[in-house]
């Protein structure tokens, strides 16, 4: 059995990195990349997803995300699911182009739209992740995390300049519109 691994929150500048892997253990039909369904599929599609699956989901904040780096927190995610799935399935399979050095991880461009473990795993990710920032939305009212996820908007932005970033913010992931400069130690390379 095959064990499909994908992730969602990579490029935002506040949240957590979600990382879920799905095995499964019935026919889904609908499966598809996250990015390409309505959130409306989406939330169907998960609760059928953990009904119809093994599935394990990792969530890394972003204060670790700053701490090791995005490939570092990247790759513990994949192990983390690896292990605790290893009795569930025979082969992993990560959607993109690297392994992050996982010997026994395979990996596949555009898997999310074309491997249904994948696309179910893209969609648990997607959802959990969505879910995450609507709740501390709440919290956070001035940076209105339900409308962009996190995602550097430009109205996200502003609120930045404005109020400053929360501690759900990524400081390493520095913005242009602040004139804030890369720190080249902050890029790890697998």
């Amino acid at each position: 059995m095959l064990c499909g691994i994908d992730e969602a929150g990579r490029g935002p500048i506040a949240g957590p990195l979600v990382v879920a892997g799905v095995v499964l253990i019935e026919e889904i039909n609908g499966l598809n990349d996250s990015k390409v369904l309505s959130e409306k599929k989406r939330e169907k599609l998960f609760e059928e997803i953990t009904k119809k699956s093994k599935y394990h989901i990792v969530f890394t904040d972003a204060k670790t995300i700053d701490e090791k780096g995005l490939s570092f927190c990247l790759k513990n995610s994949i192990t983390e699911i690896m292990e605790t799935l290893k009795n569930d399935c025979k082969e992993f399979l990560m959607d993109g182009n690297t392994t992050f050095g996982i010997q026994t991880l395979n990996c596949k461009i555009k898997a999310d739209a074309t491997v249904p473990q994948v696309s179910a795993a893209s969609i648990l990710a997607k959802v959990s992740r969505d879910r995450y920032m609507c709740d501390i939305s709440v919290r956070y009212s001035e940076y209105n995390f339900a409308k962009h996820k996190g995602y550097g908007t430009k109205a996200h932005v502003e609120a930045i300049k404005k109020f400053g970033r929360s501690d759900e913010h990524r400081v390493s992931f520095k913005l242009k519109a602040l004139n804030e400069q890369i720190d080249s130690q902050m890029i790890i390379d697998y």
